[in-house]
């Protein structure tokens, strides 16, 4: 596994990507040139070692609902190769390529289900207005686009989902 450190020196040998830092110490890497809405190459690049590529125009690999494949445990080959592809397929406009799916699940509005970590802490995780909100009591802590994001990131975090 390449270290974070490794990575990030891996994807600043492409010129054509902005590196642009994150939360949590992590980086993203944005490809301003993209012929496509997506323009985020590398996502949450992190000191833990883990990170995505984006992969969702290319066939082979295993994406996750964003296009996003995990390159936790690439090799610097791995790592490359996709890189490559990725950046080539966003500089490839192809009017007949699927777009990424982006179907939402339907969720009620107002579903939320608490976390608790070691400490004894409690977060409320909330499906308000299309956006899953993370509060702490009344206070908001973040916001996420999907749940699996948010749940990505509580996880991390040390929390897991209470039991009712």
């Amino acid at each position: 596994m390449l270290t974070f450190e490794q990575k990030l020196a891996i994807l600043d040998s492409y010129p054509q990507l902005e590196a642009r830092k994150v939360s949590l110490g992590r980086v993203n890497y944005h490809l301003e040139q993209s012929r496509h809405d997506k323009k985020t190459v590398a996502s949450h690049i992190h000191p833990n070692g883990n990170g995505f590529v984006y992969a969702g125009l290319l066939r082979g690999y295993e994406t996750d609902d964003k296009g996003m494949v995990n390159i936790r445990d690439y090799s610097e080959d791995q790592l490359r190769e996709l890189l490559d592809a990725s950046i080539h397929s966003l500089l490839t406009y192809i009017p007949e390529a699927p777009a990424p799916s982006r179907r939402k699940k339907k969720t009620p509005a107002g579903a939320a289900s608490l976390w608790k970590n070691a400490d004894g802490h409690t977060l409320s995780l909330k499906f308000e207005e299309d956006l899953w909100y993370l509060y702490a009591g009344l206070h908001l802590e973040m916001a996420f686009e999907t749940e699996g994001e948010a749940e990505e990131y509580l996880a991390e975090e040390g929390f897991a989902r209470a039991e009712d």
